[in-house]
């Protein structure tokens, strides 16, 4: 078969593709935007008609996925670590009710927080979950760990859960091709008690979900992904997923004879640990993210052989890297040298010509006026009038929040109480948080910055295109305090009296401002000058 050069997204993306899935359904979030867009642009997938448009937000898109499962067809679902926060409804319940056609879920962690607000660990919700965790740990194993995961998914009749990080998901190595596989059949589920959640089903579930987990640690026992590096000595590490990467790079270029237990796949093969960790005395924990594992493996075995980053070993936050692992493992070399000084920070900021510049600018002409300035905002590019020169908003907490955190405020007796929010997070998880405003007749005024896409994330299908004016008018948004401006600099003077009036009304008002995402226009500039 085919070898090509692929980002660890790619890997995910070609593999499904290989297994036989009949939709991906996603929100883009940085870093597994990638995975969805590679299945979106692939000939074959097209050929085959796979279902590949975005969702409105992680929710949606895990119950989507999970009906497609349902019917009996293989689904795919994807998604950066916070975004499973916003699926948790439907991923905890769904180890409940369980799967027909293989679904995997995969989720793209973010250590180091290169473009995210925290650095969660996604391992903990697969425990939380009692479901089966797979943790790659580089892109061929990627490619083939996709595959099993579906066929474990359909073996187990249980969702898969398949974690990935930044460093994996965005870095590229040659990964070798399988044989594709045929989509299933349609066949959707005869079995009405399993997938009703009344409580005397959920508990005769829940049970079955726990009679599972002594299969699943079998699984973990015999799996490919979990196996031992001979060596010698009193010393050894445990390395999980892209750790183990880091540890072998470490390991071959010191010529170090240390022993190595790879772990990849969850639940945690009990009986391999434990195999390994009676020969050894002083045992280094390398896992990325949180030490879940460090600290199960503690409690588990009431000793202190075991080092990490609970002891400092390694950081405590932030991603792994062999030059960190080689100095927790005793090497004093300059092998895995760090950033040099000479290369300087790149702090992010708005485009030259961003629709978000002349709404800030605005925004900040009209406070001037007000002795309470307070701007509530989301997260998007928008985020970034936090930064000068426009220092312009005062919060960013979750999808949504601006919405909900002015209504609180206003409830609370702030005036003016503004929320700025993107097009697509407005359909995300604003829709909901404008309507309890409604329902209270909050004084809150919001501005959805409309520039037609998702433009954070590389310039995605955005659900609410065209329809937020009325989007706003449904839920109950007076249609004379639904306004609409262009974020121009020669529109300026105008846009300050809109948002004066919009500001003074003492009830719920939403103004639009819209104009195009300037990455996007000139994207599409470019290709019509190829025609």
């Amino acid at each position: 078969m085919d070898t090509q050069l692929l980002l660890g997204a790619e890997a995910i993306a070609l593999a499904a593709i290989d297994a036989g899935i009949s939709g991906v359904y996603a929100y883009p979030g940085t870093p597994s935007t990638e995975i969805t867009e590679y299945i979106q642009q692939s000939p074959i997938a097209r050929q085959k008609g796979v279902h590949s448009t975005w969702a409105t937000n992680e929710k949606t898109a895990y119950e989507a996925a999970l009906g497609m499962s349902y019917a009996g067809k293989r689904s795919l679902v994807c998604m950066k670590h916070v975004g499973l926060n916003v699926a948790a409804d439907a991923f905890l319940n769904s180890a409940i009710t369980g799967v027909n056609g293989g679904m995997v879920v995969v989720v793209a962690d973010d250590p180091s927080m290169h473009s995210s607000q925290n650095e969660q660990d996604t391992r903990v919700y697969g425990k939380f979950a009692f479901l089966p965790v797979i943790e790659p740990s580089n892109q061929q194993e990627t490619y083939d760990a996709i595959r099993y995961a579906f066929d474990l998914s359909e073996q187990q009749n249980l969702p898969v859960l398949f974690r990935v990080t930044t460093r994996l998901s965005h870095s590229r190595a040659v990964v070798k091709q399988q044989p594709p596989r045929e989509e299933n059949i349609l066949n959707p589920s005869k079995e009405k008690r399993k997938w009703i959640l009344l409580p005397a089903n959920a508990r005769n579930n829940y049970q079955q979900l726990l009679e599972k987990q002594t299969t699943l640690a079998s699984l973990s026992e015999q799996s490919f992904l979990n196996k031992t590096i001979a060596g010698n000595g009193t010393k050894a590490i445990i390395a999980f997923g892209i750790a183990y990467n880091y540890v072998m790079e470490v390991k071959q270029a010191e010529n170090l004879d240390i022993p190595v237990l790879k772990i990849s796949q969850y639940p945690l093969p009990d009986k391999l640990i434990k195999e390994f960790t009676d020969k050894y005395d002083d045992i280094l924990i390398a896992e990325e993210g949180y030490p879940a594992y460090e600290e199960y493996l503690k409690g588990y075995f009431g000793n202190k052989k075991f080092r990490g980053r609970l002891d400092g070993a390694l950081p405590r936050t932030g991603e792994l890297s062999p030059d960190v692992v080689a100095k927790a493992m005793g090497v004093e070399s300059d092998t895995f040298r760090t950033i040099p000084s000479i290369v300087a920070g790149r702090p992010p900021m708005l485009c030259q010509g961003c629709s978000h510049r002349d709404v800030f600018d605005a925004l900040n002409a009209i406070f001037a006026e007000y002795p309470e300035q307070h701007v509530f905002s989301d997260i998007g590019c928008y985020t970034l009038g936090a930064l000068p020169p426009f220092n312009a908003i005062n919060t960013c907490v979750d999808m949504g929040a601006s919405v909900t955190m002015a209504k609180g405020a206003a409830d609370a007796g702030l005036h003016p109480a503004v929320a700025v929010i993107g097009d697509s997070t407005f359909t995300h998880s604003g829709i909901t948080g404008l309507l309890d405003a409604v329902n209270d007749k909050s004084a809150i005024t919001l501005i959805i910055s409309d520039n037609s896409t998702t433009a954070m994330t590389g310039g995605q299908d955005s659900a609410g295109t065209g329809k937020l004016a009325e989007i706003c008018k449904g839920i109950g948004v007076e249609e004379s305090h639904i306004r609409t401006f262009v974020p121009l600099k020669k529109n300026h003077d105008e846009n300050v009296i809109i948002l004066k009036e919009e500001l003074e009304y003492k009830g719920v008002s939403v103004i639009i401002a819209q104009r195009e995402c300037v990455q996007t226009a000139s994207r599409k500039k470019r290709q019509e000058n190829k025609k």
